[in-house]
C-alpha cells in the first residue's frame, strides 16, 4: 500500500487485527504508537495518519490530519469491453491507477459472451480493484464505474456529453481509417472505446462512424484486450499532457 484509506465513518474508531490496514502498518510498514503515515479520506482529502495505539486485542487506533484535495481525475473516459473475470480485476485497478475518470464495460457483438457472467462486478470486487488502483497511485477518488448491455445503449446514453468537446476514438486494427500515433496533441478531453479480442462487427463500426468517433489503430498487431486497453489509454493521456 503506498497510501492507508479510510472510511470517513472509520475515523474516531478502531480498525480490526485481521484488516489489511493493520496488517501493512504493523507487519510492513513496522509502525509503531506515535508513527506517522500517508494516509487519505477515500473520496476526500489526503493527509497524514498517525498510529496513536494498538490494543490489547491486536486492534489499532489512528488519528487523520488533512493537508490538501487530491489531484483530479484525468478528462479521459475508457469503455472497453468485457473481458475474462481474473483479467477485469486487474484492468480496473491499472485504469484507476492511472487517474482515469470514468470506466465504462461493454457488451459486444462478438465478445465472449461467458465473460458477462462474472461476479465482480456486483459482488464488490470492482470497487476493491479500484480502490487498490487508487492506493498505488496515492490517491484517494475513484472512477466512475458503468456496465453497458451493449454497444448501442452505450451510444444512445453518450455519458461522455458531460465533457466539454471530446475527442471520441474507437480502437480498430481491422477497419481502422488512421493511427492513434497520428493524433496531435491537445489538451481536449478524450473518450477511448476498446473492443474484445474478436474485433468489433462491422455493424458497431457502422455506429461508431455514425456517433462521430475516429476508428484509429495502434499497429497491425491483435492485442489482448487488457493490453490494448491500458496501452491505449497510456497514449491518450501522453497526448492530454503534451497538449
Amino acid at each position: 500500500m503506498n497510501i492507508i484509506l479510510l472510511e470517513e465513518y472509520e475515523l474516531g474508531r478502531n480498525l480490526s487485527r485481521r484488516d489489511a490496514r493493520t496488517v501493512h502498518l504493523l507487519k510492513v510498514l513496522h509502525k509503531k504508537p506515535g508513527d506517522v503515515f500517508e494516509a487519505g479520506i477515500l473520496g476526500g482529502d489526503l493527509g497524514t495518519g498517525r498510529l496513536e495505539k494498538i490494543n490489547f486485542d491486536g486492534s489499532v487506533f489512528i488519528t487523520f490530519t488533512r493537508t490538501c484535495a487530491p489531484q483530479p481525475r484525468l478528462r479521459l473516459r475508457v469503455a472497453v469491453a468485457f473481458v475474462r473475470p481474473i483479467q477485469m480485476k486487474r484492468l480496473l485497478r491499472d485504469l484507476s491507477s492511472m487517474g482515469v475518470c470514468a470506466i465504462d464495460i461493454i457488451g459486444t457483438d462478438i465478445g465472449e459472451k461467458s465473460y458477462r457472467d462474472t461476479k465482480l462486478l456486483v459482488d464488490g470486487g470492482s470497487n476493491a480493484a479500484l480502490i487498490e488502483g487508487a492506493i498505488q497511485a496515492r490517491d484517494t477518488r475513484l472512477p466512475d464505474l458503468a456496465v453497458y448491455d451493449n454497444l448501442d445503449k452505450w451510444l444512445k446514453e453518450r455519458p461522455w456529453e458531460t465533457m466539454r468537446f471530446p475527442y471520441l476514438f474507437a480502437m480498430d486494427n481491422v477497419r481502422a481509417e488512421s493511427s492513434l500515433f497520428n493524433v496531435s496533441s491537445s489538451s481536449r478531453p478524450i473518450v477511448l472505446a476498446i473492443g474484445p479480442e474478436r474485433g468489433w462487427s462491422d455493424r458497431e463500426r457502422d455506429m461508431f462512424e455514425k456517433a462521430g468517433f475516429l476508428r484509429l489503430s495502434m499497429g497491425e498487431r491483435a492485442l489482448r484486450t487488457e493490453t490494448a486497453c491500458v496501452a491505449a489509454a497510456a497514449l491518450a493521456v501522453r497526448l492530454m499532457n503534451s497538449g
